[in-house]
């Protein structure tokens, strides 16, 4: 009996023991972190607070978020200074791919763009239907719209909007302030102002502000995401291995499921699209 409890003991040390070098082992040598540029809009939404702390639980990796507008977080990607992307901007997307800097570009998610400003609408755009002949109208009846003028995908959008109305953004209550989303928004609250916000932002931010939604569903409102590793050919030493795993993470039925299932106040945020075209 005593040799029987003797062995046993030895085998629980030596259970103990291995348990205990495969933690040390693997505290010693953790996964690299991956860092990931991205828009505003899926920081200050609260999406990537809700989806990264899961995959980092799930496969090891750290995550470092670089949030910046479109245009600068692409731009971190053609540095090196990231190891994917997820934007939305299909355009400048498509450049940032062409020219060698992106590889395996793939849909992730959607939303769309209003145009949110003071419930009493002084330049009438509940009325409208169309995006540009909304900001027509702003500018018609000498409102104020803040810009955010930082070339994110947002702002894209806005330029985009302001050449189908065939107007320059020069008129005396066009602000470009050089801001993130947030702070865009704030602003405008303050001020009384229009401006154009993502869904998702808005929806994250509307309990905080005293603006309302005035103008959606145009057809060129429609909003995408893409997620895009940075090219390793350009870049050897980025983190290309775990940039796939997030990528693939964020586009897999799992993945999917919990970006549909990040709502504010009951909402979704985002429609999970990775098969969307």
């Amino acid at each position: 009996m005593i040799t029987m409890r003797l062995r046993f003991l030895r085998l629980l040390s030596t259970v103990l023991l291995l348990g205990l070098l495969s933690s040390t082992s693997q505290a010693a040598n953790p996964k690299p972190p991956i860092r990931l540029a991205t828009t505003t809009s899926t920081e200050q939404s609260g999406l990537l607070g809700w989806l990264l702390p899961q995959f980092t639980k799930e496969t090891g990796y750290p995550v470092q978020v670089m949030a910046a507008g479109t245009g600068q977080s692409l731009k971190m990607g053609e540095n090196g200074d990231a190891d994917l992307v997820m934007t939305h901007a299909p355009s400048a997307e498509k450049k940032f791919v062409d020219a060698g800097f992106g590889i395996e570009p793939v849909h992730l998610m959607y939303n769309d763009f209003v145009i949110v400003g003071p419930a009493k609408d002084p330049a009438a755009l509940a009325k409208q239907h169309d995006a540009a002949k909304g900001l027509q109208a702003i500018k018609d009846q000498g409102q104020t719209f803040i810009s955010r003028g930082d070339e994110s995908g947002t702002h894209i959008k806005e330029k985009t909007l302001w050449q189908a109305a065939d107007v320059k953004p020069e008129f005396a209550g066009y602000k470009s302030i050089g801001q993130g989303m947030g702070p865009t928004l704030t602003m405008a609250s303050e001020l009384g102002a229009y401006t154009l916000t993502d869904r998702g932002t808005w929806l994250a931010y509307q309990s905080k502000l005293d603006l309302a939604v005035l103008l959606e569903g145009d057809k060129r409102l429609f909003n995408p995401y893409q997620v895009i590793l940075v090219n390793p050919k350009r870049y050897p030493d980025l983190n290309t291995e775990g940039a796939r795993t997030l990528k693939n993470w964020l586009v897999s039925e799992h993945g999917q499921k919990l970006i549909g299932d990040f709502k504010v106040a009951g909402q979704a945020l985002f429609v999970a699209d990775a098969n969307g075209k």
